[in-house]
């Protein structure tokens, strides 16, 4: 659900930053005409839909019987990706509206709002370090590795 969640809030900052880069101008044409701005978007784009896709692949999962215990690698990676992404496209969001986006009105405040959320998608769920502990261990499960004294 955290998950979810985050890769809607990094949809709606991509949403935003493409409406704002068709209509503001700067240097006498179009944010969009500018290379960088489309290299932003595009990777905003690609980290979001790669993000839906591996939630969708975990609901399918889930969808056809898939035991809680054996989802949790790919329920923590998911949700890394998502809070990641959130906070990648709040940041580039941020970055295109420029100076708009760090005040509570205007036509930067929905990316202001979202940027202030970020950490509060990162956190809950276990904070995004411990995830990746556990996405580690249950990639090295089925090879026999264990770390140390840690409990596979």
């Amino acid at each position: 659900v955290i998950a979810v969640g985050a890769n809607r809030s990094a949809r709606v900052c991509y949403q935003e930053a493409i409406k704002h880069a068709l209509t503001r101008k700067t240097f006498g044409k179009l944010l969009i005409e500018h290379q960088v701005i489309r290299h932003k978007l595009a990777e905003m784009a690609r980290l979001i839909e790669s993000t839906h896709d591996m939630i969708e692949r975990i609901a399918f999962a889930f969808s056809k019987g898939a035991v809680d215990n054996d989802m949790g690698g790919a329920c923590a990676m998911a949700k890394v990706q998502a809070s990641t992404t959130f906070e990648f496209c709040a940041r580039e969001a941020s970055q295109i509206f420029g100076g708009s986006a760090i005040v509570k009105e205007g036509k930067g405040r929905v990316v202001e709002r979202l940027y202030r959320e970020v950490r509060a998608s990162a956190i809950p769920g276990g904070s995004e370090e411990i995830l990746r502990e556990l996405i580690i261990k249950e990639a090295l499960k089925p090879l026999g590795v264990a770390l140390g004294n840690a409990k596979l």
